[in-house]
């Protein structure tokens, strides 16, 4: 874990072993966030990758202030994993590639009596609830590769011989409606944590969290059906948000762009569709690490330079199978050359400088065998 002090005296700390390739440009974001009014801390995780004027992969506290466009458009983003009861050993990939049909098309059910039930009010974007959106998002069948530490996996109420689903999504155009409403009035400047507008923003912001949970659900449920299968919950978290900072200190608020959760138990480290997941327990007392893992493998190649290096090696026929012989479903040419395995880090050597840093125990690994991006032309 390398660390530097900015003019201001905010520390920048990277989480990262010297063989973990970082894009310089990165790191330069990080540490111009770092100097934020405020700010006392930021810290890159081994996926770091640079964002749109700020990192991806990242931690940031700040003392009296919030950063709207640290959480970013996507508020509440996250992973949720599932238990099915889809047999490991029973796999049958052809029929549930046709089954799959459309997880893209607005649900047929009563948005309003889904999110009723979870305690939140209709939103004006409710017609993309239960859907997966663009981009690195996806829902995807894993079967377990390896337990390694069998007690924790059997409290999340996992069988190792049944498959498991693993969500990524967040809040649509809701969130991005909060973020549009706060740069349209502060660009990208924070506001005063006392002040009206940060608790205005607050409450938007975690009924966004709440509504990205609720749509997380509803696609582990609409995957669920269309194959014939039960699924339950085993654990949910964030990565997209800003809390309060968990050791209680007064007025600092944690701001995570694409970083998981140290703090709420065991989590999901994804890698691309064509390598292993990991399951993780994290050490919550990591403060120097900004209370926060990893949240996936990291992009190594920008979207426009993927389908530049891919197209002319590979047809997209190759892209909707896996090395590790999983399927693929993803009808946008752009976006199965854009999210293809090669244009991320590898998640062994991401997973492995947190293992090292002592941030976390690996609990399992997952091997991907059905990915669904979308049935949809973008």
């Amino acid at each position: 874990m390398s660390e530097t002090t900015t003019k201001t005296g905010a520390t920048v700390r990277v989480v990262a072993s010297p063989k973990t390739w970082i894009e310089g440009e990165a790191v330069q974001q990080l540490e111009k966030t770092a100097s934020l009014p405020g700010m006392i801390a930021a810290v890159g995780m081994p996926d770091l990758h640079p964002g749109k004027g700020s990192p991806i992969g990242a931690a940031f506290v700040a003392e009296g202030r919030i950063y709207p466009h640290l959480v970013g458009n996507d508020i509440g983003c996250g992973m949720a994993l599932w238990s099915t009861d889809l047999a490991k050993r029973k796999q049958k990939l052809d029929r549930w590639v046709d089954r799959l049909d459309d997880l893209d098309g607005p649900w047929d059910g009563d948005a309003a009596a889904w999110l009723a039930a979870r305690g939140l009010a209709p939103t004006d974007h409710d017609g993309s609830l239960g859907t997966i959106g663009g981009g690195n998002h996806f829902a995807e069948l894993q079967q377990v590769d390896e337990v390694l530490q069998p007690a924790t996996w059997q409290a999340l109420g996992l069988d190792a011989d049944r498959l498991v689903l693993l969500v990524h999504s967040g809040s649509r155009g809701l969130g991005e409606a909060i973020l549009r409403a706060h740069v349209d009035r502060f660009a990208g400047d924070g506001v005063a944590s006392d002040g009206e507008e940060a608790r205005a923003y607050l409450r938007a912001h975690d009924g966004a969290v709440l509504w990205a949970r609720a749509s997380r659900a509803l696609i582990a449920e609409r995957f669920a059906a269309a194959l014939g299968a039960e699924v339950g919950c085993a654990l949910d978290v964030c990565h997209n948000c800003v809390v309060a900072c968990p050791d209680g200190a007064k007025d600092r608020w944690l701001h995570r762009k694409g970083a998981a959760p140290s703090t709420e138990g065991v989590v999901v480290i994804p890698g691309s569709r064509g390598t292993l997941s990991y399951v993780v327990r994290p050490d919550p007392t990591r403060a120097e690490a900004g209370w926060s893992l990893a949240h996936g493998a990291g992009r190594k190649w920008k979207r426009a330079d993927a389908k530049a290096r891919l197209q002319d090696r590979y047809r997209p026929a190759d892209l909707v199978r896996t090395e590790l012989g999983g399927r693929v479903i993803c009808e946008d040419r752009d976006l199965l050359y854009e999210e293809a395995p090669e244009a991320y880090k590898k998640i062994d050597a991401v997973v492995g400088d947190l293992v090292a840093a002592g941030l976390c125990e690996v609990v399992a690994t997952l091997r991907p065998v059905l990915t669904y991006k979308t049935r949809s032309r973008r």
